[in-house]
């Protein structure tokens, strides 16, 4: 019997030493893998691959605009006869940029492995390659169509008929910037007033390129296309800086309006978080009670300016009511946080519309890309499910992301902007 446990031993030490040397250096083997996956090397490559796909994406983001463009010309221009293909590639190609910006936006994550940020900017550059590829056939065949049953003529008479209207639809955009120049900072108005002049300019340039296309339409042997491309695309310009310079007209005037109702609703959060404070513990009181002190002075600081910066202090008053739900954390119950959402959240979503129309007004003036993009498709559906939610609590929270995403986008226009200028 010792004989047979003595051999039995003599077999199975080795055969452990064996298995032991070989789970080790199936160890080395995958952490050295898993190493080289996460290098300096594999992220600069995968993020070599995101920036190719954000590129690709951008691309397709223009083409869908200029695809916006076309098809609102076809229904101006040809009563809407014209193919349906265009409108077809149109709704594909929304679809696909709108799911490759949210996979996008998930790739742009620092902690997201290399490995699978090649992955799908690798699915992200071909889907839009696809779609950009069915935008150029969709267009070619709308060109062609658009050649044997339109008349150059016919097309300019009709965007003149459309100058007309938008210019009569805007009135004085002058007007409108006085009116705010007259009550508030500079700071208020300075965009409603950078829209005007812009879409005046671009109103100009429109009846430039129409005057072009008449001229070019009495040559047969000439294309009155290119020059009514680009009339319409100035009047679409000049049309969204016209809603640009409206809607910040009225955002103003309506945070002048909520500013003092905004204040005196921050100043009861600040009276129930003091009576929450008396329920906790004498650290947790003492904490919460500085935080108290920090966010009255600062209402206090901005209220002194309210009624010539309304914007400025419903966007800071939101920011503060922020700062005060983070500071009572899980004290409050479910009844005082609900409470407190419902008098938070007009002036949150006040302030997430101002800081998604200032978002947009900038990706539209600056080359932004794929990033800033992506921030502010994710701005607006945000503000969408804040409008949308029924519990107060999600609504808020959303609209608060929205100002985020909104924040960022600008932010990331205005420095491509700034990139491109040097």
């Amino acid at each position: 019997m010792p004989e047979l446990a003595a051999a039995i031993l003599q077999w199975l030490v080795p055969a452990a030493v064996v298995f032991a040397l070989t789970a080790i250096v199936i160890a080395v083997i995958v952490w050295g893998v898993r190493r080289a996956r996460r290098s300096p090397r594999a992220r600069a490559a995968a993020e070599h691959a995101r920036a190719q796909a954000g590129a690709t994406l951008v691309r397709l983001d223009d083409e869908v605009g200029e695809l916006d463009l076309e098809v609102g010309l076809s229904g101006a221009l040809y009563g809407g006869e014209a193919p349906s293909s265009l409108r077809r590639a149109r709704l594909t190609a929304q679809h696909a940029r709108d799911s490759a910006f949210e996979e996008y936006r998930a790739i742009s994550d620092a902690t997201v492995a290399p490995d699978e940020v090649r992955r799908v900017a690798a699915r992200i550059d071909r889907r839009a390659g696809q779609a950009l590829a069915a935008v150029a056939a969709a267009r070619t065949e709308h060109g062609a169509w658009v050649r044997a049953n339109v008349s150059a003529t016919g097309q300019i008479d009709t965007a003149r008929r459309r100058l007309a209207a938008l210019r009569a639809s805007m009135g004085d955009p002058a007007a409108l910037v006085s009116e705010l120049s007259a009550r508030f900072a500079e700071e208020e108005w300075q965009d409603a007033s950078r829209s005007a002049h812009a879409a005046l300019s671009e109103i100009a340039a429109a009846e430039r390129h129409l005057d072009d296309a008449a001229v070019r339409a009495a040559d047969p042997s000439l294309s009155a296309l290119p020059d009514l491309a680009a009339a319409e695309r100035a009047l679409r310009q000049a049309e969204g800086d016209s809603r640009n310079l409206e809607e910040t007209h009225r955002l103003v005037l309506q945070a002048a309006q909520a500013v003092p109702d905004e204040i005196a609703a921050a100043r009861t959060a600040l009276r129930q978080a003091a009576v929450t404070r008396e329920h906790l513990g004498a650290s947790d009181a003492e904490r919460l009670g500085t935080e108290l002190r920090a966010i009255d002075d600062e209402l206090d600081r901005i209220e002194t300016d309210a009624a010539r910066r309304p914007t400025r202090t419903v966007d800071a008053i939101a920011r503060l009511r922020g700062r005060l739900d983070l500071a009572l954390g899980d004290a409050r119950t479910a009844q005082q946080r609900l409470r407190g959402a419902r008098t938070a959240l007009p002036g949150t979503l006040a302030a997430a519309r101002g800081a998604l129309a200032q978002a947009e007004a900038s990706v539209s003036r600056s080359r932004a890309g794929a990033d800033a993009r992506s921030r502010l498709l994710s701005a607006q559906r945000e503000l969408a499910r804040a409008r949308q939610a029924q519990d107060p609590v999600a609504a808020l929270d959303a609209a608060r992301r929205a100002m985020r995403d909104a924040e960022d986008a600008k932010a990331l226009a205005e420095y491509a902007r700034l990139s491109s200028g040097r």
